[in-house]
Order: C-alpha cells, then sequence, then structure tokens
C-alpha cells in the first residue's frame, strides 16, 4: 500500500537535503520507493480518475508542503531543492514531517489558511473520503489545492527573479487590476528610485482622479515586516501630502502592522506574498491555463412539452 503524502514527506525530504543540489522529482520518485521498499506494483496504481500514479501523486504534495514551510525551493517545473533552512531542519526533523510539524514555520501556517475547504481530517490524504463530500465539492477541493500549489510556484519565481523583473510583475497586476492607467503610464510612475520610502505613484483609476503610492519589496518569504516600517511608509505618504497606499511585498505582515493600518486616518492595504499571488493568479499575471474541465447538466427546458 502507498503511504499517505504526510507519510511521504520525510523521505522525500532526506533524498532532497541528502544530495545538496537540484534534483527532478523523476528521481526523487524513484530514490523515495527504494528507501522506504515499494514494489514497481504500487508504484504503478494509479488514481481514481486514472491519470497519475498514486505515488507520484503523493511525492508531489510532500515536495509541495516542504515547500510551503521553507524547507525546499521550487527551481522549475518539476525540479526542486533543499534550502539552508531545509539543511538546518533535516538532524532535528521527526520521523514523520507531518502538517504538526510543519506547523511550526509561520509561511507554512500562512498558505495552509488559504485551503478553508479543507478540514484537518481531509489532510490526512489528498482528498477527503469520497463518501463524506459530493463530487461537486471533491472538484472544488482539488481545484484550491492545486491553486495554492501555482500560487507557491509563483512565489517561488518571484523571489529568483531579479527586482527589476518584480518591479515590473508589480506594475502589470496592479494594471490588469484596473489601476494605473495603460502599462507604460504605470511602469513610468513606479520606476522612481524609492526616496523617502516610496517607490511609486500610480493613478487610482484611468482618469487619474486620486493617486496611490506603492511600496514594492521582494524580501525573503520568511521576513516578518512589522509596525515600524509601516509607519515609515505612512510617514511617507504625509510627506506627499497622500491619502492612500499600497505595500506590496513577498515576506510576511506582523499583527502589529495590520492593527496599526486599520487605526490611522490613511488608508493603507497591506498586500503580503499569499495575497500577492493570490492576486497573480485571479488576474492572470504569471500562469496560463493548462487544462479545461467542463461540468455539464441535463437541460430540464430541453424536455418541456409545448
Amino acid at each position: 500500500m502507498v503511504p499517505d503524502f504526510q507519510s511521504l514527506t520525510r523521505p522525500t525530504f532526506e533524498v532532497l537535503a541528502g544530495d545538496g543540489g537540484e534534483l527532478s522529482l523523476a528521481i526523487v520518485r524513484i530514490r523515495v520507493a527504494e528507501r522506504i521498499g515499494l514494489t514497481e506494483a504500487q508504484t504503478s496504481e494509479l488514481l481514481p480518475s486514472g491519470g497519475q500514479p498514486r505515488f507520484n501523486n503523493r511525492v508531489n504534495w510532500a515536495a509541495i508542503y516542504l515547500t510551503a514551510a521553507g524547507l525546499l525551493r521550487w527551481v522549475r517545473r518539476g525540479v526542486y531543492q533543499a534550502t539552508d533552512r531545509g539543511h538546518q531542519t533535516l538532524p532535528t526533523a521527526p520521523e514523520r514531517m507531518d502538517i504538526a510539524f510543519l506547523s511550526q514555520f509561520p509561511e507554512f501556517v500562512a498558505w495552509r489558511k488559504k485551503g478553508s475547504t479543507e478540514s484537518e481530517a481531509e489532510e490526512d490524504d489528498e482528498t477527503p473520503p469520497a463518501n463524506e463530500v459530493t463530487p461537486e465539492e471533491q472538484i472544488e477541493i482539488g481545484h484550491q489545492m492545486l491553486r495554492r500549489r501555482v500560487e507557491l510556484q509563483l512565489l517561488d519565481k518571484l523571489m529568483a527573479a531579479s527586482p527589476l523583473f518584480f518591479e515590473r510583475t508589480v506594475v502589470q497586476l496592479l494594471v490588469a487590476m484596473g489601476y494605473g492607467g495603460s502599462l507604460k503610464d504605470a511602469g513610468q510612475a513606479l520606476g522612481r528610485s524609492g526616496d523617502g520610502g516610496i517607490d511609486g505613484m500610480i493613478k487610482e483609476d484611468r482618469l487619474g482622479l486620486d493617486a496611490i503610492y506603492v511600496q514594492a519589496k521582494r524580501w525573503d518569504r520568511s521576513r516578518t515586516i512589522g509596525r515600524p516600517d509601516i509607519q515609515a511608509f505612512a510617514g511617507s505618504l504625509e510627506g506627499e501630502r497622500a491619502r492612500k497606499g499600497v505595500f506590496i511585498t513577498t515576506a510576511l505582515f506582523s499583527r502589529e502592522a495590520s492593527d496599526y493600518v486599520k487605526r490611522i486616518e490613511k488608508k493603507i492595504v497591506l498586500v503580503d506574498g499569499d495575497m500577492l499571488a493570490s492576486l497573480m493568479f485571479e488576474h492572470n499575471v504569471g500562469i496560463r491555463s493548462k487544462q479545461t474541465y467542463e461540468l455539464k447538466e441535463v437541460d430540464d427546458d430541453y424536455f418541456l412539452d409545448d
């Protein structure tokens, strides 16, 4: 029997951290199967959909969860590498690196919160037992988990890119959301040097009826931005006589920072790494459609008698 993905997390981690370099999941799966003694028949067992071996799917999710905890780094499609945190964690990691263990890392906790459709019981496998949810719910749960995987990969891509690329991505996202007018206008407006704690200014709408000042920082995902950084940004807005600002980062915000912006008169929106990736997903920035499933139902009107 193929172990659940939580049981496969430790051997998957050992293979990647032990190698030290970049490894494709194809190689990782071979080494994990050898390590835990799975037969070819067991590793070839397909998911109910028939689209993928169950073992492959569970090793994939083990790698995704480890990446969400900052123990692995997504290099490119199907290729991962252990991070410095991963190498430091391996010697003291338990035999079962389950969700409870990974929850010590704040970015993992923040990432998991996005999967509000999942319950604790459902975490034992990729999806809950089929007799506990409707087919539509199973599709929704699967979609949410796949979305979270894509969003995690988006953050890894942003961290691996140059600061200039990150700035361009922020511009494209804001324009896709309806701010900044055109890409040209927004790009020029957001190209400032960052004097006074402000990286740029964009139009609130195409007519430019109001201005929004932007701070865009590509900081380590494990970093927590506290109240002092937000206070400094608010002070910069005061220097510009501005009323609205957006602080966009790949990192996290502390509770004190979030509470602070709720109490001040100026309108400051905090966009952390998870929200940034979610907005990129929603507005199709840096992603493309892979596959589409169409749900159909009987058209009762068709069968009505004249």
